[in-house]
């Protein structure tokens, strides 16, 4: 489904509340938010899902608005940026977020620990670096994607992604990864 696909199930969704063209919608951008909100979360799979389902819920409830002045998938994230601002303003949530629980499932104990190992990594980002790394290595959002999602100037979220990717590749260097 390309992008004239999206645009022609948020139409059917806007004009006649056709709800099987958003469970279409869900499906295909349902993986890449949950992807997002892991990455947010540090793993919480439970609050990811919350988030995750709140983002759907307020994205059919604004489709109308929804301009195609950027892709539907940009328009999708910019919501969950929001919701996930919004859950760490109400919950005062700061740079530091402790007591982070890992769940899920991993084809050995090496990718478990990959998976903690990384989620350790990434609570040592600022939020605003999280979310631009996430976006950017897990998502695959460009730079300026990246700027019209989070609302920032793309000088910034350069800076953000260098700071990030330095503290990640430090965090995973003294770890033992990288090192052969």
């Amino acid at each position: 489904m390309n992008r004239m696909g999206d645009i022609t199930l948020v139409s059917r969704v806007a004009v006649f509340q056709d709800k099987r063209a958003f469970d279409a919608l869900v499906r295909k951008y349902q993986s890449p938010v949950r992807r997002f909100f892991l990455a947010q979360t540090l793993g919480d799979s439970q609050l990811c899902d919350d988030l995750a389902q709140d983002t759907f819920v307020k994205a059919y409830m604004k489709i109308s608005s929804f301009q195609g002045k950027s892709s539907f998938k940009t328009w999708l994230f910019r919501i969950a940026y929001n919701v996930m601002y919004d859950y760490r303003r109400a919950n005062r949530i700061t740079d530091d977020i402790d007591n982070c629980t890992v769940s899920g499932t991993a084809s050995s104990e090496r990718d478990m620990q990959l998976n903690l190992d990384i989620y350790d990594a990434m609570s040592l980002l600022k939020p605003t670096e999280r979310t631009c790394v996430a976006l950017q290595l897990i998502d695959g959002y460009r730079i300026d994607e990246i700027a019209h999602i989070t609302n920032m100037a793309e000088g910034t979220v350069k800076s953000h992604l260098s700071r990030g990717k330095t503290k990640l590749a430090s965090y995973l260097r003294q770890n033992g990864y990288g090192k052969r």
